[in-house]
């Protein structure tokens, strides 16, 4: 297994010598947000170009987060290895992250298609681009709502899911809280989420609860609490492929089948030892904690294979 990783890290090493980067940005009326064109080398023709949208919180275009001890560099490394297989890639810092820290609004007035519309706009930016053929969206976890919402507004060739929830968020987190929260909690916690859901504020908060629903982020729960993925990617009128590692121990595997049973025509993707930032980890907390912060590790070639393979099918005639 160790002789395994040795190799597969040596193979990456290879492709980034054989790929190229180079910024890009995306211009807004409040700021700049900053990201990374990919570019496969040996391309033939206008290479297919993917739009990478990262997953939740403070998750850079690599894919670390500050809260994380160490890096696992997870969309770089997928973003090198769709440019080996002749595919580019931009990935990019959403606003308040990273480089793009200073075109973040204020908690308060931040709202979910905040990042829609960028995602959008992106889109926007590489279709207009005379470089690229066909541009599809990849969103990781919260980024695949994100890229769902974003590849229909601006009318993608395609939408790839990796680590995506069927349900909304309020569900997600109901199911987290059942039975973690002290009994006078829980109906207030019930509450409050009752109250989001229906575009209510909610004051007072009990401060045992401020961290989660703090009044200057109610607004946005708001505006993410509306959208269910599993009806979004119901909605899609493109070819969609859902890939979901089976020891991800974030997101389970029956989120991505319910996001197929919402989208029956959408290929599923089962990647058997891969967790959710794309390695080969055992479902072992030690070992799963380890892998978030461990940039030696590669990701996963069946991911690389299952992507590649289906954004370079052909697109469909509009």
């Amino acid at each position: 297994m160790k002789l395994l990783a040795l190799l597969l890290c040596f193979a990456g090493g290879i492709a980034s010598a054989q790929t190229g980067d180079e910024p890009i940005a995306l211009d807004t009326p409040t700021g700049q947000v900053a990201g990374t064109l990919q570019l496969p080398t040996a391309a033939q023709g206008k290479p297919r170009v993917a739009l990478i949208i990262a997953g939740s919180g403070p998750t850079d275009r690599d894919g670390n987060s500050r809260l994380i001890p160490g890096r696992n560099d997870s969309l770089k490394m997928l973003a090198v290895a769709l440019a080996e297989e002749g595919i580019a890639t931009v990935r990019y810092d959403k606003r308040g992250v990273g480089a793009s820290l200073a075109a973040g609004p204020a908690e308060s007035e931040l709202r979910f298609e905040t990042f829609v519309d960028d995602a959008s706009a992106w889109v926007g930016k590489l279709k207009a681009d005379p470089r690229f053929g066909a541009v599809a969206v990849i969103g990781h976890s919260e980024g695949s709502l994100i890229g769902m919402l974003a590849a229909q507004q601006a009318g993608a060739a395609a939408f790839v899911s990796i680590a995506g929830v069927a349900d909304g968020a309020s569900t997600i987190l109901r199911k987290q809280l059942a039975g973690k929260l002290p009994p006078e909690l829980a109906p207030e916690n019930e509450r409050i989420l009752t109250a989001l859901e229906g575009g209510a504020t909610v004051d007072p908060i009990p401060p045992a609860l401020m961290t989660l629903y703090r009044p200057s982020v109610q607004p946005y729960l708001i505006s993410w609490f509306k959208y269910v993925p599993a009806q979004r990617i119901a909605a899609l009128n493109m070819p969609v492929l859902i890939v979901q590692g089976n020891t991800d121990i974030q997101v389970e595997v029956a989120q991505a089948n319910g996001l197929h049973r919402a989208k029956p025509d959408a290929t599923l993707s089962i990647i058997p030892g891969m967790n959710h930032v794309f390695k080969h980890v055992r479902a072992d907390p030690a070992l799963q904690a380890a892998a978030y912060g461990d940039p030696a590790l590669p990701v996963s070639p069946l991911l690389v294979k299952a992507v590649a393979g289906f954004l370079h099918k052909p697109a469909p005639a509009n």
